[in-house]
């Protein structure tokens, strides 16, 4: 596989010289550096009803809290006097090289945060040598993006739906547009009980939005002649809120509102996504027709269990990403950090190991690499910037972090990815408050 990206990436390591040098102008950098002021700035840049989708979890999202504060038991011991004057941060994954060891995970209804969407996400990422996984349940068609990106490294996540002919036709137009890895999420088979949303009544795949992927898909188009049986979802009342959603969802079709709206084809689209799209009854029998079906590397995405790991291994997969989702799915579930270094001790180097939910820091992707992961999938602060100032505001978070991530390895004395290893970190019983 050619290594096209790393050849475009903007360097990092003077990025934090850039920022004080503009500020002799009294030029400030685009979205905040500091996560929770990002964070912040990210909300007020968007509507309640997106804030909520993007920034909440499950029930009390204590899990979300256990995320961040497995990082916080988790402390780094510097070494001194090694020659870190210069630095590798780069890593390889199937065949690539990459710049850093990040990827963009993936983040569904990105509308909601931009009105340039997944386009916007996909320009940044590319610039900055990053892979997107390009989201399942995207507002803009995987081609699109893929022709944004240039030759900027892709993968696409994919949520098994009820549908196998959907699932083939989704993984072939994957390969077709250049996605260089299928990552199969795990732990969406249902939707968790995300208490932001349901306060404020709001789903966005019901408004039309999100549902890209499946409205640009031949089976999906020839699946709305014979429609599938509708789940038990209540009709809603007539009234001017009902005819505002009507719109939204005849706005979201390809052909036009017009044409959404007057064929049925746009109600019938969400309809029909809501009746397909996930597949509870999945097990690990399923995944041996997605591995006859592609010859991409397939990563099994929520693995939290090292016997899980195993069985990855044992069923022909490529690799795996340590995730609980954000904290959006199960409430009360182990913390991300807390679950890579059994997952990696069952892989036991047989597969790479990858890792999301709660990084924010340089040091949270330190930590993550010693304990065993490849490399790690970075989730909210990219939408933050996104939200806040577009795609621009993308590429400067992805910088950020790679620059924050570069010195936290020098100043700790390690000078390539290598030399990262759990002797540099120490563990402590307190955790801190916590926080998103």
């Amino acid at each position: 596989m050619e290594n096209s990206t790393a050849g475009r990436r903007a360097p990092t390591i003077n990025r934090q010289q850039d920022i004080y040098s503009k500020g002799l102008s009294g030029e400030k950098p685009l979205v905040p550096v500091d996560f929770h002021e990002l964070e912040r700035k990210g909300c007020d840049a968007m509507s309640p009803e997106a804030y909520a989708y993007i920034a909440g979890g499950a029930g009390l999202e204590s899990t979300m809290r256990a995320n961040r504060e497995s990082f916080d038991r988790q402390r780094i011991v510097p070494r001194m006097l090694n020659d870190v004057s210069e630095r590798n941060a780069t890593v390889e994954l199937f065949g690539r090289t990459l710049p850093s060891p990040f990827l963009l995970s993936p983040i569904g209804v990105s509308e909601m945060a931009h009105k340039d969407a997944d386009e916007a996400i996909g320009r940044a990422a590319a610039a900055e040598g990053i892979p997107m996984i390009f989201s399942n349940q995207a507002s803009q068609p995987m081609e699109q993006v893929a022709d944004a990106m240039g030759d900027g490294a892709r993968w696409f996540q994919l949520y098994w739906s009820k549908s196998d002919d959907l699932v083939r036709s989704l993984v072939s137009r994957a390969e077709s547009c250049g996605c260089e890895a299928i990552v199969v999420t795990l732990d969406t088979t249902m939707l968790g009980w995300r208490t932001r949303d349901l306060d404020l009544a709001y789903l966005p795949f019901l408004r039309g939005k999100g549902i890209a992927q499946y409205t640009s898909d031949p089976v999906f188009l020839e699946s709305l002649k014979t429609p599938s049986q509708p789940g038990n979802m209540a009709r809603p009342k007539l009234s001017l809120e009902t005819l505002k959603t009507l719109k939204q969802i005849g706005q979201s079709w390809p052909g036009g509102a017009l044409d959404g709206i007057s064929s049925g084809k746009a109600m019938a689209a969400v309809q029909e996504f809501i009746a397909v799209y996930s597949k509870p009854s999945l097990t690990w029998d399923d995944l041996k027709m997605l591995r006859d079906h592609t010859r991409l590397p397939i990563l099994l995405k929520g693995i939290q269990h090292p016997d899980d790991g195993r069985k990855a291994v044992d069923s022909g997969m490529d690799g795996i990403i340590v995730s609980n989702h954000g904290g959006r799915q199960v409430d009360g579930a182990i913390g991300s950090l807390d679950a890579l270094p059994e997952v990696v001790e069952a892989v036991a180097g047989r597969i790479p190991v990858i890792m999301d939910s709660g990084i924010r820091t340089g040091a949270d992707v330190f930590k993550a690499l010693a304990l065993g992961a490849t490399a790690v999938g970075l989730g909210r602060p990219w939408v933050y910037g996104l939200a806040i100032a577009g795609e621009a505001g993308v590429r400067e978070v992805i910088a950020n972090l790679k620059t924050d991530f570069e010195l936290t390895m020098g100043l700790s004395g390690c000078k390539s990815i290598n030399e990262i290893t759990p002797e540099a970190l120490r563990s402590c019983p307190w955790t801190s408050n916590g926080g998103r």
